[in-house]
């Protein structure tokens, strides 16, 4: 049962110790996996062949490449000092911003946003077939995954795929739709991920987005979701505003990159501690963890300077040159959950496909980069 404190709000509970025990691994994960790489190849071989360039087969579209500071914070307390958090200091970070289909699409089909961070020089165990030394963290907008399962996230992403190449003209058209149906949705209190990921999404400024992991990963001694939050007041005032893209088919590309040319962003990074496995389960990603339970706290700061967020060297380093992968990184932030392990052949199978398609290496950034 769940205590609460004098006030009638839930009671903070300690977080819940890692253990292998936590996930819950079926034995037709493989299966499904293998039908996901297959979805994937449809994605990456349609868009490649029209386009003559392969792009990610989720996420491929950029709207803004930054590089930045992340500072761990210092003196934090034992159950917040783990895995990359363990000890303060500075590391460079590279942010991409996204949306989240595998074609490019003008930007007036709106979709949810995406926000990977690769962060660099960082020390310690690898997760296995880890190559390099960063640490990747991939985000949305939005506080759950749109599928409970591995089953049917193959679902979702074979929809995905069918609508793959399609009319440009329509996807606009059904997305002005969409957005229309879930702000009245919205309005009446009720949010749909499903609609958003169809087109339905707000068409908002990524800059002033919060981003979240979605599923949960080990945060060393204990189980976590992680979120990037912004907290410069230039970032701050441009949350929940809309961009325009009306016959601008890079409008939030132009936009980010005419915002950060005069801004410093500033994000702070939070972590989310699992405090009862029921309540805030690590095999359904489709709950929220309640934050009066399972608050987010800072464990550090990411700082990005006024910079050209479209730097033609910049995207060609990061965009063209790097994958971004929640397998890439420590052992202390192992991914967790059935959506999580699903995440991984498929991932690599996608940077695969690019790297072979466009002839162009993919690898890690070395020390020092």
């Amino acid at each position: 049962m769940l205590e609460l404190n004098q006030t009638g709000v839930p009671a903070v509970q300690a977080p819940v110790r890692y253990s292998p025990g936590v996930e819950d691994v079926k034995s037709d994960e493989g299966q499904t996996i293998a039908q996901l790489n297959e979805t994937f190849d449809t994605i990456l071989e349609t868009v490649a062949k029209d386009s003559g360039h392969a792009v990610r087969s989720v996420h491929a579209k950029s709207h803004g490449i930054l590089e930045g500071i992340l500072t761990i914070d210092s003196d934090l307390p034992p159950e917040l000092a783990q895995g990359l958090f363990a000890k303060p200091g500075a590391h460079k970070v590279y942010l991409r911003m996204s949306t989240n289909a595998g074609d490019i699409l003008p930007d007036a089909v709106s979709l949810p946003r995406g926000l990977a961070l690769k962060v660099l020089d960082v020390p310690g165990e690898r997760l296995p077939d880890a190559e390099g030394t960063t640490q990747n963290f991939i985000m949305v907008n939005g506080k759950v995954f749109q599928a409970k399962t591995t089953e049917k996230f193959l679902g979702s992403l074979k929809l995905l795929a069918a609508t793959t190449d399609r009319a440009e003209a329509l996807k606009v058209a059904a997305s002005t739709v969409l957005r229309g149906v879930n702000k009245a949705l919205t309005a009446v209190g009720i949010e749909s991920t499903t609609l958003g990921s169809l087109g339905g999404a707000p068409n908002v400024d990524p800059l002033g987005e919060t981003y979240y992991s979605v599923t949960p990963f080990r945060y060393g001694d204990h189980i976590a979701k992680f979120s990037v939050a912004p907290v410069a007041p230039a970032l701050t005032a441009l949350t929940g505003r809309e961009i325009d893209a009306s016959g601008r088919p890079n409008a939030i590309r132009e936009t980010v990159q005419s915002e950060m040319k005069g801004i410093e962003g500033v994000w702070e990074f939070r972590v989310q501690l699992c405090r009862d496995l029921e309540r805030q389960p690590v095999e359904d990603p489709t709950v929220e963890w309640n934050e009066d339970e399972a608050p987010f706290q800072r464990v550090g700061l990411i700082v990005a300077r006024p910079q050209d967020s479209w730097d033609a060297a910049q995207v060609q380093t990061v965009d063209e040159e790097m994958r971004f992968s929640i397998w890439t990184g420590l052992a202390a932030h192992r991914p967790l959950g059935n959506i999580n392990r699903a995440r991984n052949a498929p991932y690599k199978h996608s940077a695969e496909f690019r790297q072979r398609f466009n002839g162009c290496p993919i690898h890690e950034p070395g020390a020092g980069t």
